[in-house]
């Protein structure tokens, strides 16, 4: 990531449709931008995302014998989605991508509430 001040999801928010307004006569569009200003209020609001490329089990004894370098195997396959989490509420898959020099994921799937 570079060191700009823009947030990385600057470029969401720009393309994100605005969440859908209770009709009324004659003003649409005024409803629709007027809802996504409302949301301006929540876009400081602080949350942990968590991009989980893998599990294992393993007991304590062989956890105490990794050492650097140690290759612990996952549950997932290369180059298979990674579960991208928000409050620890799974919101989307994804994939890593090398962005400079740092690690970063781009979502391919976004995942439908099921409640």
């Amino acid at each position: 990531m570079s060191d700009q001040t823009d947030s990385p999801f600057d470029e969401i928010k720009k393309d994100a449709p605005a969440p859908a307004a209770a009709p009324q006569a004659g003003d649409d569009e005024e409803s629709a931008a007027h809802s996504a200003a409302d949301l301006e209020a929540v876009f400081d609001v602080p949350v942990k995302v968590s991009a989980v490329l893998g599990r294992s089990r393993m007991e304590v004894s062989e956890l105490l014998k990794l050492s650097t370098g140690a290759v612990v195997e996952l549950d997932r396959k290369v180059g298979e989605a990674i579960d991208i989490y928000v409050n620890d509420r799974l919101v989307a898959r994804g994939e890593v991508v090398l962005v400079e020099d740092r690690l970063g994921v781009t979502m391919t799937e976004i995942i439908k509430d099921r409640g």
